[in-house]
């Protein structure tokens, strides 16, 4: 499908019943049409190349102000039609699911095609109750998607157009927009050199929470990502999507306070990070830096009127005086409006959940009603668990956005409220107290795990009505692994009533064994309570592997499995550790040795398991990192960012360590055992000696040797070893009898 005349051999049907515009609202000029058409012949190509002939594609209008698409059959070719590139890629997704069991997962894709496509013998047509369809939070930038190449972006974008997202976050690349913008302000190298994070950390320097941790960032990277973001931005809009950018929320460098002596400034703190310093909107500076931005950002990446702003992100407000908060509000948009008169804010609802004994009614209300209703989107970021839209009446009028966000910290537990997220969306949009329920979206802090829940939800995206389970499910099962199979939809039907009917916290139950070693049950970010008995899992578990034998040739099958198998030894991880902290309060030594000791074997176990499979591989993360830097310098700081999000996360005293765990292997040899490891061997030596062991010595010590952990550069391999189904195999025959012995008697 290279050359020129394989393209034309596509029968392109522009002017059917006209052309109506993309998501962005505006009347096409022919040189978009053309556009939107090579970037639909692209993807179409890039997902089912050798089947990209038999496909054709045509523009309709919407119907009414909704994103419509249909599958239709003609003269042997499969017609896929919509009124933009979206919707024609949503017309393919739709057309491989429904005619061929098809599935495009990051987890393991199903794109078996026969030679020959099946005709579409009725035509179908779906229209979209939601004008908007979000994806995206700012922490999903580091936790997932820090070491992107445009080759990873490129499939992301073609997934996210064919399940109808139309607004995704577009926050790469904003760094060297900064730069500039400060430079011209006559700041230099040496004023900005603590201001800038590094790679993996400038999620949260864009939202004002941290200066400098994990920099200086290396001008290279600047410039490279800028030219990355270009990329993005071209693929989303060339298909039809409308990017959200960032604008200036009031975080400035910390040479600000000298430079303009007279700027009202305020510091705040987070999570016990140094100071960074905030313009006050009151400040006419705040004006001038924020108009800088905006019109540098327009100038260099183009704009589709979107604009994301979050004034306090986990920050509390120096006051709750409704009138200082209307005034901030205001003075907020005002800064974007006064570039771009048509911009419209989209305001993260998160602070109304995560500080929701400050937001109040009327704080809530002063903070909305300084803009214009139809100036500002919010999104209710938490929709699935705790929703905010249902006691701000709807956000007092402002459209919003129903999100499901899943994940906290990119951690790899199974875990899901599937009945949530089936019947949510459409439960609301029925809601007649729902106000301008306008879209809804995705909002994970991390993705590349669970890919059933985020599935699930985007099934909602062309229907208005809730999703049957009992239907659906075996349904998906069937597209995962390409062939209908009673053993692995008895094991799915498990997993709907154990870890997929989660409990509402902040994402899965983690392990114990990624938390710094301790006898709690849990500890700071390591919350182990489970909503469903561990036992429950293992006949799922079960039920896989007999399937293995006729689905062992599936990718999805085998990352399933390798992923409930480590959820079991998880799981059984932690009772042992809760097993031995009782030896060690009862002071039996010989038992604490000999549990302590199954523990630290499993732990071994699990990794010998992940490194099986390419996505639980430590060795992934930190050569995707060390690739993109320049120079051995580069390197180097590039891996300790990767290294250091995933376990402390700030410095050796942080709060937030262990917050984004991951249980992949290298981490669970290299990071998790040898840290237990220590532990169990002063503890063996404290009962040795009649003494009791000291948490607060031990902690003290174990950040020293963290922190190394996090300053070196052994390496991990980044490829797979072993056959994941034979190492899931050995592992049941391993563990099954101890596993149901030790559960009998709980």
């Amino acid at each position: 499908m290279r050359s020129s005349h394989r393209v034309l051999s596509f029968i392109i049907t522009l002017f059917l019943c006209g052309w109506q515009a993309s998501a962005a609202g505006t009347s096409p000029t022919a040189s978009d049409k053309e556009v939107q058409t090579k970037a639909t012949l692209a993807l179409i190509k890039r997902v089912v190349p050798k089947h990209a002939n038999q496909f054709e594609i045509a523009f309709i209008p919407k119907e009414g102000n909704n994103d419509v698409f249909e599958v239709e059959g003609n003269k042997g070719k499969i017609i896929l039609r919509g009124n933009n590139g979206i919707s024609v890629a949503s017309a393919l997704n739709h057309y491989l699911k429904t005619y061929i069991n098809s599935h495009i997962s990051w987890n393991g894709s199903n794109l078996k095609l026969p030679k020959k496509l099946p005709a579409v013998t009725q035509k179908e047509r779906k229209v979209t109750p939601y004008k908007y369809r979000y994806y995206l939070n700012y922490c999903t930038f580091n936790y997932s998607m820090s070491w992107w190449d445009w080759e990873r972006w490129q499939w992301e974008i073609d997934w996210m157009a064919m399940n109808g997202i139309n607004m995704p976050l577009a926050v790469t690349g904003q760094n060297s927009i900064w730069d500039r913008v400060y430079k011209k302000m006559g700041f230099t190298d040496k004023d900005l050199s603590t201001f800038y994070s590094g790679p993996a950390y400038f999620n949260w320097f864009w939202m004002g929470n941290l200066d400098g941790w994990g920099g200086p960032l290396p001008q290279s990277f600047m410039k490279r990502h800028e030219e990355l973001q270009k990329q993005i931005l071209k693929q989303e809009r060339d298909l039809g999507m409308t990017p959200i950018l960032p604008a200036f929320t009031g975080h400035v460098p910390p040479a600000f306070k000298d430079k303009f002596p007279n700027a009202k400034l305020k510091k705040t703190r987070w999570q016990g990070f140094e100071e960074v310093y905030i313009l006050d909107p009151d400040d006419p500076m705040f004006t001038t830096v924020g108009k800088e931005f905006l019109q540098e950002e327009i100038n260099t990446f183009g704009t589709d009127h979107f604009y994301s702003a979050d004034t306090f992100n986990e920050n509390t407000p120096p006051t709750n005086d409704s009138t200082y908060l209307n005034d901030i509000s205001k003075k907020v948009y005002q800064s974007m409006a006064a570039v771009d008169p048509k911009a419209t804010w989209i305001m993260q609802g998160w602070m109304f959940s995560y500080s929701a004994k400050f937001w109040q009614p009327t704080q809530i209300q002063a903070l909305l009603n300084a803009v214009p209703n139809d100036k500002m989107i919010v999104l209710d970021l938490y929709s699935e668990s705790k929703p905010v839209w249902n006691r701000t009446d709807a956000y007092y009028g402002k459209p919003w956005i129903w999100n499901m966000l899943h994940n906290f910290g990119g951690n790899v537990s199974m875990y899901g409220r599937m009945n949530s997220v089936a019947n949510g969306p459409a439960n609301a949009l029925q809601d007649p107290t729902s106000g301008s329920m306008v879209g809804i979206g995705l909002t994970p802090e991390a993705i590349e795990q669970n890919p059933v829940m985020y599935e699930l939800m985007l099934e909602n995206v062309w229907r208005t009505t809730p999703i049957q389970l009992d239907a659906w499910l075996p349904n998906y099962v069937q597209r995962r692994y390409g062939q209908k199979n009673s053993s692995a939809e008895k094991a799915w039907e498990i997993l709907r009533t154990t870890v997929y009917d989660g409990a509402i916290k902040s994402g899965g139950p983690e392990s114990i064994i990624t938390g710094r070693p301790t006898f709690n049950k849990t500890n700071r970010w390591t919350d182990t309570e489970k909503a469903y008995r561990p036992a429950d899992l293992i006949p799922a578990w079960e039920a896989l592997l007999h399937a293995s034998k006729d689905l062992k040739d599936s990718e999805g099958f085998k990352y399933d499995l390798v992923d409930v198998t480590r959820q079991i030894l998880a799981n059984y991880a932690d009772t042992l550790q809760q097993q031995f902290a009782l030896d060690y309060k009862n002071k039996d030594a010989a038992a604490f040795q000999k549990r302590s000791q199954q523990f630290l074997t499993v732990i071994e176990d699990m990794d010998r398991l992940l490194a099986s499979h390419q996505d639980f591989l430590l060795g992934k993360w930190l050569n995707s990192a060390k690739a993109l830097g320049t120079t051995d310098a580069e390197q180097k700081l590039y891996e300790q960012n990767a290294r250091n999000l995933i376990t402390l996360w700030g410095d050796k005293n942080s709060r937030l360590h262990d917050y984004s765990c991951r249980q992949w292997s290298g981490m669970l040899t290299g990071f998790y055992r040898p840290r237990w490891n220590q532990f169990i061997e002063e503890v063996n030596a404290a009962m040795a000696q009649g003494k009791n062991f000291s948490q607060k010595d031990f902690d003290a010590k174990i950040k020293d040797w963290e922190w190394q952990w996090v300053n070196s550069h052994e390496s991990y391999p980044d490829k797979p070893k072993g056959n994941p189904l034979e190492e899931a195999r050995k592992l049941y025959q391993k563990y099954q009898t101890v596993l149901k012995g030790q559960y009998a008697r709980l």
